[in-house]
């Protein structure tokens, strides 16, 4: 008896009860910024704030988001501390508003962060085809294919452990990145069409169009930001760690898209840009491939359209961890089944919530291949404005959270007050004017109709809702051990 129960005892003490690792500032960056996809974002959103917005002056609307977004995490890291368990908004709307919010912050985070996966897909199954086309390869498969085989290669790197996913996330995004980088160098060593000008930053240029329109776009393209509080129980020191990588991730991701949309407008010259990115909006070009080979050649063009692949790929695998880790953080509130709040005794993985984050995209990307919805508008763009409406309500409920809580517990942050009171509260009055410039512009973001628009607008304000009414007052006790400061 004894010979056989000693084994048992063994495996019982190696099993974990919570997840862990050594992820450092870089690899959280790594992956927060993964999720954001600038290539994707440069290659898309920019040519579209340039078009639709205030043409060359496009990159001030991305300067103000990153500026709002950089306000609203001097709040969101302040309070970091005082929130021990991950979970990111949910976990800072249960600390200050209680339970029931907490539980209506977490269902808006799932249906955010599901929409804008499922869209990723979409995206990605026409962008392999688009590829194959560009290199003349006369081979092709519907979207839908393309899209569930990768959801297979992401079903596996989810299961495994955070550091696996984090080297092929931090491969990914320094070769994307770089590709941008060489671009932009070579754009500003020409001198452009029309030499260095920095009159894309003047008033004039800035509101010679609608700005709300520049500053929606790049709202759009920072989603996932926040998503470093997601992996503090695989920080290697959370409480340093954490901040760290939200700022380093607001400023670089920031900094890379005003940089970027600056010189593209350079590229094109001042008062052509807006032609030049219609023409990308209307199909008829591709602003940034256009501009690579003109400036670069064809070399760099095709460089980019492989990189933009694996920069769709690195943002759904970001993705899938971040919701993975949602669901095991609720199942730990006993807000969901405790199986989904279960360690891979092997890999320290949330392995149960990521086999069911991959069946639920596996469903809903083969409910919109039976539905025949075209990749771009009807998957892409929905879940696109889905998962900004849902996004900046979080951020918004959070910033609610952090002047709550240190209003009702000002002795833990003596004398921060631009921290703990003025930073939020500019955050809220950010985050409102940007609510409502998505709102009012929503039918460019999905590119459907006005009722299409208000149906996809309310599932994230439905969520709440219902997250809300099932919520508990006050938050549930943890299964998990509770979490110190190093874990």
């Amino acid at each position: 008896m004894l010979t056989n129960s000693t084994p048992q005892s063994s495996t019982a003490q190696r099993t974990p009860s919570n997840l862990d690792g050594r992820l450092g500032t870089g690899s959280i960056v790594f992956m927060v910024i993964a999720a954001a996809a600038p290539l994707t974002v440069v290659g898309g959103n920019v040519p579209l704030a340039i078009a639709g917005g205030p043409g060359a002056g496009a990159p001030v609307g991305f300067a103000l988001a990153s500026l709002i977004l950089l306000v609203f995490a001097v709040g969101f890291v302040t309070m970091t501390p005082h929130v021990p368990q991950a979970g990111a908004f949910y976990a800072y709307a249960t600390r200050g508003l209680g339970g029931r919010m907490g539980v209506g912050t977490a269902a808006v985070a799932l249906v955010a962060y599901t929409a804008i996966q499922v869209g990723v897909y979409g995206y990605l199954g026409w962008a392999v085809n688009e590829a194959l086309h560009g290199f003349g390869i006369g081979f092709s498969l519907p979207w839908w294919a393309w899209a569930l085989a990768t959801a297979g290669v992401v079903a596996y790197l989810g299961y495994r452990h955070i550091e696996l996913s984090s080297k092929v996330l931090g491969v990914a995004l320094v070769l994307e990145i770089a590709v941008v980088v060489v671009l932009d160098a070579v754009i500003f060593a020409h001198g452009g069409a029309h030499g260095i000008t920095g009159e894309s930053f003047t008033p004039h240029a800035a509101l010679s169009g609608p700005l709300g329109i520049a500053v929606l776009f790049a709202l759009t393209g920072f989603i996932g930001f926040e998503a470093t509080a997601v992996f503090r129980d695989e920080a290697r020191n959370p409480d340093r760690t954490i901040p760290r990588a939200t700022y380093l991730a607001v400023l670089i991701i920031g900094g890379f898209y005003t940089l970027s949309c600056w010189a593209l407008v350079l590229a094109a010259g001042t008062g052509d840009a807006a032609a030049v990115a219609q023409r990308t909006v209307d199909g008829q070009g591709n602003m940034l491939m256009d501009t690579a080979q003109a400036y670069v050649g064809t070399a760099l063009r095709d460089v980019m359209q492989v990189l933009l692949l694996s920069s769709l790929f690195a943002c759904v695998l970001s993705f899938h961890n971040v919701i993975a880790r949602y669901t095991f953080t609720l199942a730990r509130q006993n807000l969901l089944p405790a199986r989904l709040g279960t360690v891979h005794p092997r890999h320290h993985s949330p392995a149960t919530s990521s086999v069911v984050q991959s069946v639920t995209a596996l469903v809903l990307v083969a409910g919109c291949a039976l539905l025949q919805l075209d990749p771009l508008i009807g998957v892409f763009g929905s879940m696109a404005g889905v998962s900004t409406v849902g996004m900046v309500i979080l951020m918004l409920t959070t910033s609610v959270a952090v002047l709550v809580f240190f209003a009702r517990n000002p002795g833990l942050a003596p004398g921060k007050t631009w921290q703990t009171r003025i930073a939020p509260a500019l955050a809220v009055l950010g985050l409102l004017a940007g609510l409502w410039l998505v709102l009012a512009n929503f039918t460019l973001v999905t590119g459907g109709s006005a009722t299409v628009s208000i149906v996809l607008a309310a599932v994230p304000f439905l969520a709440l809702v219902a997250g809300t009414l099932h919520g508990p007052r006050t938050a549930r006790s943890s299964t998990a051990a509770p979490a110190t400061p190093n874990d």
